[in-house]
C-alpha cells in the first residue's frame, strides 16, 4: 500500500509537466540579426587568441630547443 500511495505521488506531476506542452518561439528576424552579430563578435576575438596562442608555442619551442643545444655543449 506504502509502494502504492509513493508511486502515486511520483506519477501525479509527470502528467501535468507532459501536458504542458512545447514551448513556442516567438523571436523576430531582429532577435536573430543580433544573435548572429553578437557571433561574429565572438569568432572574430577567438581567431586572434589563437594565432596568439599558436605563436607563444612556437616561441616556447624555439627557447626549449636552444637550452637544450646549449645543455648538450
Amino acid at each position: 500500500m506504502r509502494a502504492l500511495a509513493t508511486l502515486i505521488g511520483i506519477l501525479t506531476p509527470v502528467s501535468a509537466l507532459a501536458a504542458s506542452g512545447v514551448r513556442e518561439d516567438t523571436s523576430g528576424i531582429f532577435v536573430w540579426i543580433f544573435l548572429g552579430i553578437c557571433a561574429m563578435i565572438v569568432v572574430a576575438q577567438v581567431i586572434p587568441a589563437i594565432l596568439l596562442m599558436v605563436g607563444m608555442a612556437k616561441g616556447l619551442k624555439s627557447v626549449v630547443k636552444e637550452e637544450m643545444s646549449v645543455a648538450k655543449k
